[in-house]
């Protein structure tokens, strides 16, 4: 693939911790402890993608005070829907953002 942005997207779309993350915080916002809790990721590897997801404008963080008056992240996508598909040896890669913006990415597939 010819496109650097394309193929970011595409990777961060077929990591499974990343997908496991954006489905988990689709409806309701979450803390790094949840996500890794509830989804069975360890913590580092949870950061990470945590990192990775909000770098590339996939998630938002938010921070709040708990409670016990402790500082807290939580996270929540802003991924509605995403679709990837091959059509006339081009990749598409087509987001749709919760506030109803679109964005599309597209290269053509090239044999190594």
């Amino acid at each position: 693939m010819e496109n650097a942005s394309l193929d970011k997207i595409v990777r961060i779309l077929t990591d499974n911790y990343a997908i496991k993350i954006l489905a988990a915080t689709n409806k309701e916002e979450k803390s790094a402890i949840q996500l890794s809790q509830e989804l069975e990721v360890p913590i580092a590897a949870c950061y990470r993608r945590l990192h990775m997801l909000e770098k590339a404008g996939l998630i938002d963080a938010y921070e709040k005070i708990t409670p016990k008056g402790k500082k807290m992240r939580y996270y929540m996508s802003k991924i509605k829907r995403a679709h990837i598909k091959i059509e006339d040896n081009t990749l598409i890669v087509e987001l749709l953002f919760s506030n109803g913006n679109k964005k599309k990415y597209n290269g053509k597939i090239v044999a190594g």
